[in-house]
């Protein structure tokens, strides 16, 4: 098996784009989350607090009225053709692309291929089809399919950088970065690519998180302040949010010949599925202590060597319950890696989150810190034991695990250590 590096990444975040910026708001513990107007002007909406992304604004469903930082110019064609994710997935591939120093020959071979994961475009799919309703199929936009459907990050990105190795979309809900990120590792490891581009995006659009509302995991709390608040007893629920983030992995000695900055080595990573219900999680975490098991195995790491946790929980009882669970029948019930959940800090990105909450893992060893767990006033009884970081550490992990589980059961661990 090769080694699998990671050189370069791009942030579109809720806590910016910055990577030095974004690091010091998730060592500070300083949130993204705001009382967000849309939700108040529509009283059916019980919901007061999303994550917005700085600097875009892509509400309307015409492409030509979003704004956008002007580092990236769009053909009108172009533009039509992207989603609001897409949008975001271009501007946080160009800054990874940078990061790591390539040129156009690096990304357009046969060696380099291009992994996405979005759950695609409610509200471009919404606003499609009500157009073809109304006015039939010939009234509507050649490419509104492309700006709509999941695999838009793909179309988008590989045409754009006429990428020519493997390329595939993944929709597996909240784990769907998560498996791109592994299966890019494995197009490495196995010598069937020699660097990867992988990017997760979400929408940030009323059509994206108000749905969720239905289910009743959604905050209600109109504090921005403590909406968000996972491992904490009164928690009520999750803060939406989108954007986009991309990295760029590579064969550990072709990036040395180049010079490439190593930001963590991909040491490997895990899947399994609870088999239990559509949406909720085992109430006991079987699919995702499983999953933790099979990473730490691919990875070849002792469980106590494991210095840090980056936790999927969202906020949610059933969620961060399950963990709560799955991590004790791991690491035992006392002790074990300091654990967090960023999402106190930018609410879930859904398909995004997994790659999202792996650069900040890849910021923190950078950038010499380990990121508490914000908003917690009373820890929830089943996460007592567990190592829960309140405030963040001055000292960054040397190895660390980043889980993510998503609807179906399924369940994706990352394990990522300093190179």
């Amino acid at each position: 098996m090769r080694n699998v590096v990671v050189t370069g990444l791009g942030l579109v975040t809720c806590l910016g784009h910055d990577k030095e910026a974004v690091g010091k708001r998730l060592k500070e513990l300083k949130h993204g989350c705001v009382a967000y107007q849309p939700f108040e002007a529509d009283e059916k909406i019980p919901i007061h607090v999303a994550a917005p992304v700085p600097g875009f604004d892509t509400a309307s469903t015409d492409p030509e009225d979003w704004t956008f930082p002007d580092d990236i110019h769009f053909r009108l064609e172009q533009l039509k053709g992207l989603s609001p994710n897409a949008l975001y997935a271009h501007f946080a591939l160009k800054r990874a692309i940078g990061d790591a120093g390539l040129e156009k020959g690096d990304l357009s071979n046969e060696r380099t291929g291009l992994y996405t994961a979005s759950s695609g475009s409610a509200a471009m799919t919404h606003f499609h089809l009500d157009r073809m309703k109304r006015f039939g199929p010939l009234r509507c936009s050649p490419l509104g399919i492309v700006a709509s459907i999941a695999g838009t990050l793909n179309f988008n990105l590989a045409a754009a950088y006429k990428i020519r190795g493997s390329t595939c979309g993944f929709v597996s809900a909240c784990a769907s970065s998560g498996h791109a990120l592994g299966f890019a590792h494995d197009e490495i490891a196995l010598n069937r690519q020699d660097r990867m581009v992988v990017v997760g995006a979400e929408d940030f659009t009323l059509d994206t998180i108000v749905p969720f509302a239905g289910m009743r995991v959604l905050s209600v709390n109109p504090d921005p302040d403590t909406a968000s608040r996972p491992f904490d007893k009164n928690r009520d629920g999750f803060v939406g949010t989108g954007g986009a983030v991309a990295l760029i992995l590579e064969e550990e000695s072709i990036a040395l010949r180049r010079g490439a900055p190593i930001l963590g080595r991909f040491a490997g990573w895990g899947q399994a599925t609870d088999g239990y219900h559509v949406a909720a999680s085992h109430p006991d975490g079987e699919g995702l202590a499983n999953a933790i098991r099979l990473a730490l195995g691919q990875a070849g790491w002792d469980k106590e060597t494991v210095d840090y946790i980056n936790a999927h929980a969202t906020s949610t009882l059933a969620g961060d319950i399950s963990e709560c669970r799955a991590l004790k029948s791991v690491f035992g019930s006392s002790g074990g890696p300091a654990i967090s959940s960023t999402k106190a800090l930018t609410g879930h990105a859904l398909s995004l989150s997994s790659i999202m909450e792996a650069s900040f893992c890849l910021l923190a060893m950078q950038q010499g810190f380990t990121p508490g767990s914000a908003h917690i006033t009373s820890l929830d009884p089943e996460a007592q034991g567990l190592n829960i970081l309140r405030e963040s550490l001055d000292s960054a992990p040397k190895r660390l695990l980043s889980n993510s589980s998503g609807f179906g059961g399924v369940n994706v661990v990352l394990a990522i250590e300093q190179p």
